[in-house]
């Protein structure tokens, strides 16, 4: 396989084969997202959706192939029978690293409905990327500072707005949310400072996922909720392209959404928003659990 060239061959080769073949996927998603754009018919614009969620798993799929052939790394996932391609889920995992975005694409690619990220409003600006999100209906948030909130208070509550929005689209569709619930990649530093109760999670924030359910509840099929596991340790998108890491390990549960949280206020109503950040902590002691099996060597005790 080319994984065994050597490093200076091999890194920019697979860069090349990755860029082209964005170039020829995203240039048929942008004639199709114009389109329409353009044509504010229902029923066609429906159709475009198919072909462009089709464009879109067509490139995951081409670029999970070029990893395979570049890299030696292996990801081992367990849990994803009896997951549905016309079904509303909403994903939930931890967030150690820019390679989960590959290792949950290579996952879930054509076992459920497309994944769809909640984006930094800036992400727009990324070359060809950007573009592509934005045809493929990811939701772009706008992140305000403490002190923006401070000098202009009405900006307050924006981000959730959006949130709302973005599910309501979805709920016509099949369609697969995607949530980092700890809100952003874990580090000793962060863990430390949050004093974060968990080994090998940051707190999880139950907000953003309270919104979706509250927006979606009555349509989402259920939680589908990944572990994701580096033995070798945290890594780099370089330490992919240049075969330095050796397993990935995935873990993968359904879980049914709790009814009494589908109607709820999280905003307003105080004993909710205490229940349910109880429920999410309870998942996420289920997850450190779940984490430290997958980092422990086999046969190792403790």
């Amino acid at each position: 396989m080319l994984f065994k060239l050597p490093l200076f061959l091999r890194l920019p080769m697979a860069a090349l084969a990755i860029l082209l073949n964005t170039v020829a996927h995203t240039t048929p998603l942008f004639v199709v997202a114009l389109l329409k754009w353009l044509v504010p018919v229902r029923g066609f614009r429906r159709f475009c959706d198919r072909i462009l969620i089709g464009l879109a798993e067509s490139w995951i799929a081409r670029n999970g192939q070029l990893i395979a052939l570049f890299t030696p790394t292996r990801i081992e996932v367990e849990g994803v029978d009896g997951l549905r391609r016309d079904g509303h889920y909403l994903v939930l995992a931890n967030h150690q690293s820019w390679v989960d975005i590959p290792v949950l694409q290579h996952t879930f690619n054509r076992r459920i409905p497309f994944l769809r990220f909640f984006l930094k409003s800036q992400l727009i600006w990324v070359p060809l990327l950007g573009l592509a999100w934005w045809a493929l209906d990811f939701p772009f948030m706008k992140r305000y500072t403490k002190s923006e909130l401070a000098r202009k208070p009405e900006l307050a509550g924006k981000d959730m707005e959006a949130t709302r929005k973005a599910c309501e689209k979805f709920r016509g569709l099949p369609v697969s949310i995607m949530n980092f619930v700890e809100g952003t990649r874990f580090t000793k530093e962060k863990h430390a400072r949050q004093s974060s109760p968990f080994a090998h999670l940051l707190k999880p924030k139950a907000g953003g996922v309270a919104f979706v359910i509250g927006a979606m509840g009555d349509s989402l099929q259920g939680i589908v909720d990944v572990a994701i596991a580096y033995p070798q340790g945290k890594p780099t998108m370089m330490d992919l392209m240049a075969g330095r890491i050796g397993c990935v390990r995935v873990s993968v549960r359904s879980r049914e959404i709790p009814p009494e949280f589908i109607d709820g206020d999280y905003e307003n109503d105080r004993a909710y928003r205490v229940r349910f950040q109880q429920w999410m902590n309870l998942l996420w002691q289920e997850k450190d659990a779940e984490l430290r099996r997958l980092v422990t060597p086999a046969g190792a005790k403790g």
